[in-house]
């Protein structure tokens, strides 16, 4: 699921958005397994991985005029999935980005 965005709010809004996503990008790259062994490791793994491809996707739903509605909830998931809750809900509140 989408959700439009108009060029107009596109440019007005792209350096806030653009600011979020390089903000979770990092935050989920900057994590460590909370856990020892190979199942924790690829636990990690797969949740950056996952929130690293939601971004991706949030990227170029974007450039296309839209907001993915389904990559919030994969890259949210992930996020919390990491322990990185107030990312999860600064991703969440893109949703909301042209109703401020």
């Amino acid at each position: 699921m989408t959700k439009p965005v108009s060029p107009e709010d596109r440019q007005k809004y792209d350096q806030v958005f653009m600011q979020v996503i390089s903000s979770v990008q990092a935050e989920a790259q900057a994590t460590r397994p909370q856990g020892s062994g190979a199942i924790a490791q690829m636990f990690h793994k797969e949740q950056v991985s996952t929130a690293l491809q939601a971004a991706a996707a949030l990227i170029a739903g974007w450039n296309a005029g839209q907001i993915d509605t389904r990559a919030i909830a994969r890259g949210a998931g992930a996020l919390r999935g990491l322990g990185l809750e107030d990312a999860a809900a600064r991703l969440e509140n893109l949703i909301r980005i042209d109703e401020v």
